[in-house]
């Protein structure tokens, strides 16, 4: 898939295992989530295997985000919980402050909706990335839930729910898991 712009999403393969790693084990990218960072290549391949899932299971998951050939990114939306989309994204340091989450966010949405409509599309995050926060917003999502973030070694995190729709109790306590 291509986006209106620059970015080529496409579903991931093993063999973008090495660019993927050098996106998430890169500290500039986890500023607002130190611990999230990948430590090693072990965990990368973990998480492409879950992400490969995706796909396997529902024909849609996060992409990887192409410009120029070049792999920049990685995101997208996948079912979690059977509850909603999660949508969420990370790029490279020299890839960030262009547009290019917006860019993908945009299309995420959209192939979600099309693809199980009947589930809500959540992007959580942490208080502290307003940048994050604006992408959500600029996709057409909207603030649903404002509450401490469970489980993160930063006792004053704070999580920000974002849905397309109002959230049910349900698919909320779904997005706190």
């Amino acid at each position: 898939m291509t986006t209106d712009a620059r970015l080529q999403l496409d579903p991931p393969r093993e063999s973008d295992l090495e660019d993927l790693h050098r996106i998430y084990s890169d500290a500039r990218t986890w500023t607002h989530l130190p611990s999230g960072r990948f430590a090693d290549l072990e965990t990368t391949r973990e998480a492409l295997a879950v992400w490969l899932g995706d796909w396997r299971r529902e024909g849609l998951g996060a992409w990887v985000a192409r410009e120029g050939g070049a792999v920049v990114g990685h995101g997208g939306c996948a079912v979690r919980q059977e509850a909603f989309w999660n949508l969420g994204y990370r790029f490279a340091p020299e890839a960030q402050g262009r547009g290019l989450a917006t860019e993908l966010a945009r299309a995420a949405v959209v192939a979600a909706r099309e693809h199980r409509p009947e589930l809500p599309v959540v992007a959580y995050l942490l208080e502290n990335n307003p940048a994050s926060a604006a992408v959500a917003r600029k996709v057409g999502l909207a603030l649903r839930h404002r509450g401490p973030d469970a489980g993160n070694p930063d006792p004053s995190a704070v999580r920000l729910v974002f849905a397309d729709r109002a959230l049910s109790e349900s698919e909320l306590a779904a997005t706190m898991r």
